[in-house]
């Protein structure tokens, strides 16, 4: 049997070729997860704000008929608090933490939610991103 120099080399493409489409379908899922996970992040912050701007709404009514209003709302943790839990209850997106805490003028809320994302099982092995995000708010007023 003769050998052929051109022979020997026919069907060589095939694992460089496979190997292209591989890597292009991991990008392509790469990039899926990535958009997933970034518009998660954007539920929970926005959901977080909402929660910081209905707390800073929340004023102390002893603290504002006591004293008054100046240039900020006075603000209390436990009303803080139970305006971030009302504005939870009444969202659509679940969270899986969350804490409210206030210096009185401006309050500060922070939302965590374990979210499972597109291809997670690829690139994070089966476990749910975590999405963590801070918002503060401040109610200030005309005086």
């Amino acid at each position: 049997m003769p050998w052929d120099g051109e022979d020997a080399e026919r069907g060589s493409t095939l694992p460089f070729v496979l190997v292209c489409w591989l890597v292009a379908a991991l990008m392509a899922f790469g990039a899926i997860a990535a958009s997933d996970a970034f518009l998660e992040q954007q539920r929970v912050q926005s959901v977080c704000d909402g929660a910081a701007l209905a707390a800073a709404n929340e004023a102390d009514e002893a603290t504002v008929y006591a004293r008054g209003v100046g240039t900020e709302l006075p603000l209390t943790p436990e009303a803080a608090q139970a305006a971030v839990a009302d504005q939870l209850a009444d969202g659509g997106t679940r969270l899986d933490a969350w804490s409210a805490d206030t210096d009185g003028a401006e309050v500060t809320v922070r939302c965590t939610r374990y979210a499972d994302i597109a291809f997670g099982w690829l690139f994070l092995g089966g476990q749910p991103l975590e999405r963590t995000a801070t918002a503060s708010a401040r109610a200030p007023t005309l005086g």
